[in-house]
């Protein structure tokens, strides 16, 4: 399980931090893991981001052009982005890694497909003399820093508004709910879930639960489907779901059950689809994720990496994470939202991830006036 940390040290903006941060750990590590100066550079960083899948939409929408958008704006334009997307296969992300060290970029920033099968890779960047950071998914390895979203809060979120679905105090434990969790090889899978099943365990029954290779719909669906046989259609009081994604997934299988009227459903991610359907009632709610905040972060760490400049790149990232090969990991923790019918127009539309309009298509334009939305 990851612990955090927050380091005594208090800091203001990294543009005007003065005071030196070596208590906290001091400049980036070197590649025999002891402190050393990195080369000061300057706008003329090349950095390599390398994305997990394109199941989930979030990663071409929104994480990549965010991140490269960040990189340009940090460097005047100069600075490169070396770009890749592994399809949700770890061999090829591999060999997307391996092309950039030959590339000799200056930092990548990883969002692993297998966070144990990629240590190699990272072990193999950091001799290269290349920075490593950690994106959303906490790479095994010596990484220099992880930047993702608070994992625990994300189950915790998720598990709560369920609860509150059912009758909150009222929900007891014939209350029967089935779990539909992320891929195994996803560290952050494994803390979702544990925090909502923690969650909902004192309330309510998990009558089944499976964990859903590749995070992918289908998937999700013919497991969804495995619960209604076992269990019962008519006995779900409500369905654990781990990201949008699988959500949808989920909801054709209750459909091709005969479902009309849909048991509160949770998500993560916050998709248009899935915003579209916590307003007409087929979802309950989504885990909306501040994706600016994270991927901006993400792209300025890898700049102030890339140039050497170890006191504004510390500053970023004050807390602390154990991962499962190394210890007290530079940490960036950004926090998350329960998104429901209620906040639509505060979270996602004020952050310019969705316009009123996309939102509100004909279809949904009735759902929209009745929550208040309007173009």
């Amino acid at each position: 399980m990851n612990t955090r940390m927050r380091c005594a040290a208090t800091a203001g903006a990294a543009s005007v931090l003065l005071v030196s941060l070596s208590a906290c750990g001091g400049v980036l590590p070197g590649d025999d893991g002891e402190p050393s100066a990195s080369t000061t550079k300057g706008n003329d960083v090349r950095i390599g981001l390398l994305l997990p899948e394109k199941e989930t939409a979030r990663y071409e929408k929104f994480d990549h052009p965010i991140f490269e958008r960040q990189v340009a704006k940090l460097t005047g334009g100069k600075g490169e982005l070396v770009y890749a997307n592994a399809k949700q296969d770890a061999k090829l992300q591999r060999e997307q890694m391996g092309q950039m060290i030959d590339a000799k970029v200056d930092t990548i920033v990883v969002d692993a497909v297998d966070s144990k099968d990629i240590a190699a890779s990272v072990r193999k960047a950091k001799k290269a003399g290349i920075h490593v950071i950690a994106y959303d998914r906490l790479a095994q390895g010596p990484v220099d820093a992880y930047v993702g979203f608070d994992n625990e809060l994300v189950g915790q979120t998720q598990g709560k508004a369920l609860i509150s679905a059912l009758g909150g105090t009222k929900a007891t434990k014939r209350d029967k709910v089935v779990m539909i969790n992320g891929s195994p090889t996803d560290p952050n899978a494994g803390q979702y879930k544990s925090a909502a099943r923690a969650e909902l365990a004192t309330s309510v029954s998990v009558a089944k639960s499976y964990d859903t290779a590749g995070w992918k719909p289908s998937n999700a669906k013919a497991n969804m489907e495995q619960a209604i046989n076992a269990v019962g259609v008519d006995n779900i009081a409500g369905v654990y779901v781990a990201n949008d994604g699988m959500a949808g997934g989920v909801i054709a299988a209750l459909k091709g059950a005969g479902v009309t009227d849909m048991p509160p459903i949770t998500g993560q991610d916050a998709e248009l689809a899935a915003v579209q359907r916590i307003l007409s009632g087929e979802q309950y709610m989504s885990v909306y994720k501040p994706y600016p905040d994270e991927a901006q972060t993400a792209a300025e760490m890898a700049v102030r990496a890339s140039q050497g400049r170890e006191i504004e790149f510390e500053a970023l990232a004050m807390d602390r994470t154990d991962s499962p090969t190394d210890k007290q990991i530079r940490t960036a923790s950004v926090s998350v939202v329960a998104l429901t019918k209620d906040n639509i127009e505060s979270t996602v539309v004020e952050d310019g991830i969705f316009k009123l309009a996309q939102i509100c298509t004909p279809k949904y334009q009735e759902a929209c006036a009745e929550a208040g939305l309007v173009k």
